[in-house]
C-alpha cells in the first residue's frame, strides 16, 4: 500500500524559521523600538499588528483572485488549491484584525463597536469571505466546487477594494487613516514618527510572510488530503 509523506519539506521549514524571527523582531519594533505616541499612549501600540494582520489578509484574497484567474483559464487543481487555502489564512489574519480593533476603538471612541463605515465595510468583507467557505462546502461536485470558489472569490474582492480604497473617499468616518492623512471627522487619530513609520513598514514585511509561511502549510495539508482520498479510491475500488 502507498504510503503518504507527513514530514514537512525543507522550505516549510526554512519559513517557518524566518517567519519566528520576523516576528521577534516585529514585537521588539513594536513594542520596544518605536517611541509612545503622545495622545493615544501605549495602546497605539496595537495598530502594528492589526494594520499588518490586515495588509496580509488582503493579501490573502488578492492571490485568490489570481488563482481563481488561473484555474478559470486552466481547470488546474493546483490553482483551485490555492485559492481556497489563500481565503482560509486571509480570513484567519482578518479576524485578527476585526478581533484586535475594538481594543483600541474603547479606548480612542469609548466604543467596542461602532457601525462607522470603516468598520462596517470591513464586516461586510468578513462575512463575504465566511460565506465562501460555508457555500464552497454545500457542492459535492469537485468540479462546480472549484469553478463556483473562482468566480466568488474574484467577485468578492469587491469588498476588499470598498474596505480599504473605497471608504477612503468618504469624509464622515471616525476611523483614522494609518498611512495617509486623515478624514477631517476621524477621532484617534495619530501622527508617525520615523521610527512608528519603520515599525509600521516591517510589520508590513513580517506578516507577508506570515500568511506566505501559512499558506504553503495549507496548501500542503489540502495536498496531503488528496493523496490520502486518491488511495482510498483505489483501495475501494
Amino acid at each position: 500500500m502507498q504510503s503518504v509523506n507527513t514530514q514537512p519539506d525543507r522550505k516549510l521549514t526554512i519559513m517557518n524559521a524566518i517567519t519566528a524571527v520576523l516576528l521577534v523582531i516585529a514585537s521588539y519594533m513594536a513594542f520596544v523600538y518605536a517611541p509612545t505616541e503622545q495622545t493615544m499612549g501605549a495602546v497605539q501600540r496595537i495598530f502594528y499588528f492589526h494594520v499588518g494582520a490586515a495588509w496580509a489578509g488582503s493579501l490573502g484574497f488578492l492571490v485568490t483572485v489570481v488563482a481563481g484567474i488561473l484555474y478559470l483559464r486552466t481547470g488546474h487543481r493546483r490553482w483551485d488549491i490555492m485559492g481556497h487555502s489563500a481565503v482560509e489564512v486571509g480570513l484567519a489574519l482578518l479576524t485578527m484584525t476585526i478581533l484586535s480593533g475594538p481594543i483600541w476603538a474603547k479606548f480612542a471612541w469609548n466604543t467596542w463597536w461602532t457601525w462607522d463605515p470603516k468598520l462596517t465595510s470591513a464586516a461586510v468583507m468578513w462575512l463575504a469571505y465566511a460565506a465562501y467557505l460555508m457555500l464552497r462546502q454545500g457542492l459535492e461536485d469537485p468540479n462546480r466546487r472549484a469553478r463556483f470558489g473562482a468566480v466568488y472569490g474574484i467577485i468578492s474582492f469587491s469588498s476588499v477594494i470598498m474596505t480599504f480604497l473605497g471608504v477612503r473617499l468618504i469624509e464622515r468616518t471616525i476611523h483614522p487613516a494609518v498611512v495617509g492623512p486623515s478624514a477631517a471627522t476621524a477621532q484617534g487619530s495619530f501622527g508617525m514618527s520615523p521610527r512608528m513609520l519603520q515599525a509600521m513598514l516591517f510589520s508590513f514585511f513580517t506578516f507577508t510572510f506570515v500568511f506566505v509561511t501559512l499558506l504553503m502549510h495549507r496548501m500542503r495539508l489540502e495536498r496531503l488530503s488528496d493523496r490520502v482520498n486518491a488511495i482510498k479510491a483505489r483501495m475501494m475500488a
